[in-house]
């Protein structure tokens, strides 16, 4: 039994049994990953992949068990080579945050700054993708941390720790009528053509939920991934903004003003992702804390240690 094979094995599952897609994430062949899959199962004595002639069609039950074992066991293999590289490294290395464009713009700039300093060696770098995309790559190893408001409490691989709460902020230009309104409902904002984050995005779902409870269809004429984007078109005149309120920067968004909305929309929590099972290097504890100051190496070891499938470190 090699390590290699457990990889091919674990990597086709993780592609839906598309050997070729695994070939192409692994930079081997086809046929290579066939080969050593099938000698693997010749040596267990047991068929992992069921097959309808050459196209894997499904998992097997004693394949399901070997699949979660070696999933571990890779795991628990990268898990050494980040001791190896802390011990004999030093503070030198390489941290990978997965993230959102908010996050990455708004909240992350004077803790990157700090970082950068305290840790001169490491090699810091930032994935931007959606909320699905950042939990993905961090299940994946491909990223070390992931930060985002929605979507990380929906997969038990990730242990969640929560950093701070928000909330959402209506964007008008300068001289719009609902500034001069007392108090802002619901109903007042579904009478105007509306920009907002996409569905995935920064709390997306209290929006949409608000004005489900309340019976109400908002005129959203454009969703996007960013802000800023959002900010541009409110400015050029084509509705109504709603951002989260840590994108507003009064100096900064001259032309626009701001009215805070949580009382509609509820209070967001963004949260760290960490794949569970993870050994984490003293630098990676030392972000979490600069991000969130509450978020102590003993609070986040308390949490890496639950057994819970959806263990959650509460504030």
């Amino acid at each position: 039994m090699k390590l290699q094979q457990l990889r091919y094995l674990v990597e086709v599952a993780r592609c839906g049994l598309n050997v070729s897609e695994a070939a192409e994430v692994l930079y081997t062949s086809q046929p290579g990953i066939s080969k050593q899959i099938k000698l693997l199962e010749d040596e267990l004595g047991v068929v992992v992949f069921e097959r309808s002639g050459k196209r894997l069609t499904g998992i097997t039950e004693p394949g399901k068990r070997i699949l979660e074992i070696a999933g571990r066991v890779l795991q628990e293999v990268g898990n050494i080579k980040r001791v190896g590289q802390e011990y004999a490294g030093g503070e030198t290395g390489s941290l990978v945050i997965a993230t959102t464009h908010t996050q990455a713009r708004y909240a992350l700039p004077a803790v990157v700054k700090r970082f950068v300093e305290r840790h001169p060696d490491v090699r810091l770098s930032m994935h931007q993708g959606n909320p699905t995309q950042i939990a993905e790559w961090t299940i994946k190893g491909e990223a070390d941390i992931a930060i985002a408001t929605e979507a990380l409490d929906q997969y038990p691989q990730l242990i969640m720790l929560p950093c701070y709460q928000w909330g959402h902020s209506v964007i008008a230009p300068e001289g719009h009528p609902i500034l001069a309104e007392k108090s802002i409902t619901l109903a007042t904002l579904a009478r105007w053509p509306l920009i907002t984050y996409d569905p995935a995005f920064s709390g997306r779902s209290r929006i949409n939920h608000a004005f489900e409870r309340a019976q109400l269809t908002p005129n959203i004429v454009l969703a996007a991934i960013d802000a800023d984007v959002i900010k541009t078109y409110v400015g050029l005149g084509l509705g109504l903004g709603i951002i989260a309120s840590m994108a507003f920067d009064p100096a900064r968004d001259q032309g626009l003003q701001a009215i805070n909305v949580e009382h509609l929309f509820g209070s967001n929590t963004t949260r760290i992702g960490l794949r569970r099972g993870t050994y984490l290097r003293r630098f990676e504890y030392d972000f979490i804390e600069l991000f969130a100051s509450h978020l102590t190496k003993r609070a986040v070891d308390m949490a890496m240690a639950g057994s819970g499938a959806n263990d959650e470190y509460q504030l």
